[in-house]
């Protein structure tokens, strides 16, 4: 199963991290990693930039609407993320547990659906099974 761990801060966090030099962020974060490629379980992670750089396209009118940010409230943003390969949801939970977050963030953990969620007799759950096996066989050849 994979699961996503979306990383989320308050106001205050954001405040305590700029205050922690940047390379004990850096280190911290990378021993995390460390553990959990040696572990075999980390599929991706990634930082994301400050949401001043990001934009919103909102879907409720008929023409979408993109919106620069900053937007939304601090804790409705998330940082980065990582996507883990586990057995189960306690597995998740024991890695989320261990990432090098103080008071103030918080990680959102979600299973990411896979093939088996969806109706295997649909037309575009069938083309989609057959795009991953070809992005998967192009990977293979490289």
């Amino acid at each position: 199963m994979k699961y996503m761990l979306i990383m989320r801060s308050t106001d205050e966090a954001v405040a305590a991290y700029k205050e922690i030099p940047f390379e004990q962020v850096i280190e911290a974060m990378g021993k995390y990693n460390e553990s959990m490629i040696k572990a075999g379980v980390l599929a991706a992670g990634e930082g994301l930039t400050d949401a001043a750089e990001g934009f919103v396209v909102d879907f409720s009118a008929e023409t979408p609407l993109i919106t620069d940010g900053p937007y939304g409230e601090t804790k409705e943003l998330f940082n980065g993320f990582w996507i883990l390969e586990v057995s189960s949801r306690e597995e998740a939970a024991e890695w989320a547990s261990r990432a090098p977050l103080g008071p103030g963030s918080f990680l959102e953990v979600r299973r990411v659906t896979d093939m088996s969620d969806f109706p295997a007799d649909n037309e575009w759950i069938e083309k989609e099974a057959g795009w991953r096996e070809e992005e998967e066989a192009r990977r293979a050849q490289q």
